[in-house]
């Protein structure tokens, strides 16, 4: 690969989604149409953008990847726009079982990542939410990295952002950003969301993108919302509200690489005491 280029725009899609596949899968073309218009580098879907969020859709909606229609619709669009496309999640079918399945594209159209949602969001908050996917859903096991000529991109979907260990791996392997489609909920949004992006990129010194789909009150299951991109040093650099929007920024590398110097946690971790290894990638 030739010399990294430090700078990138990306656009984050907070987009609505309903019951029409179709009409989610359109949506998001023309999103992704509009994002690399105003210049955007790479773009980021929201997770389950081509169905609603929920146990109860997961097996309607499920395709193969990448042979399904979803898939199908973000390689031409990565293609026809020229641009790194990072495609939220949808539901997978392999073998009669479900993931939830992130793709990521290149400019050209190929599929260069395919990660498979590890740590499932399994919860119940006494007079708040009770949610299982693993009712359905089969978790991926293996980490998920793809270069770009501006930097190695890690991804995680939603609950994954609660795991440290995952974000610290990517980092170890050389991840300048970290990116998370995502659908946190009424209850732990508010309280955690942010939270938890601005301390996965604090703890790596790394940037962090969450990126939800559109708030909407009368599904089953009410997304946040609050899409932003965080720098290495925890400042949110832009965030949106809970309305289907498009979020821009630059993203300058050298803001890692000003931390890791002023801030050298790296070379001071104790790994004599501790440490975060890969067991295996199954």
């Amino acid at each position: 690969m030739s010399a990294l280029k430090r700078c990138f725009k990306i656009a984050l899609i907070q987009m609505k989604v309903g019951k029409d596949k179709t009409e989610n899968i359109k949506r998001a073309v023309n999103m992704i149409s509009e994002a690399t218009k105003c210049g955007s580098n790479m773009v980021v879907l929201p997770e389950c953008f081509n169905c609603p969020y929920g146990t109860n859709y997961f097996a309607e909606y499920a395709e193969k990847v990448p042979g399904g229609e979803s898939c199908n619709a973000l390689s031409n669009a990565a293609k026809e726009n020229k641009v790194y496309l990072v495609g939220g999640s949808l539901p997978e079918i392999e073998d009669n079982k479900y993931y939830n399945t992130s793709t990521v594209w290149n400019p050209k159209g190929d599929m260069i990542c395919k990660h498979r949602k590890i740590h499932l969001f399994d919860i119940d908050i006494p007079n708040g939410i009770r949610f299982k996917e693993s009712d359905v859903l089969t978790a991926g096991n293996c980490l998920s990295v793809f270069d770009t000529e501006y930097c190695k991109v890690g991804i995680g979907i939603c609950y994954d952002v609660r795991f440290n260990e995952l974000a610290r791996l990517y980092r170890k392997l050389g991840a300048d950003l970290i990116v998370y489609p995502g659908a946190f909920n009424m209850t732990t949004g508010p309280l955690h969301w942010e939270l938890l992006l601005r301390a996965r990129a604090v703890d790596n010194q790394v940037f962090v993108a969450g990126v939800c789909g559109e708030r909407d009150l009368n599904a089953s299951y009410t997304a946040w919302g609050h899409s932003m991109l965080v720098n290495p040093w925890g400042k949110v650099l832009v965030q949106a509200e809970h309305d289907q929007t498009i979020l821009y920024a630059d993203i300058d590398l050298k803001e890692c690489e000003n931390m890791r110097q002023q801030i050298p946690v790296e070379t001071q971790r104790r790994t004599d005491i501790y440490d975060t290894i890969v067991k295996s990638n199954l």
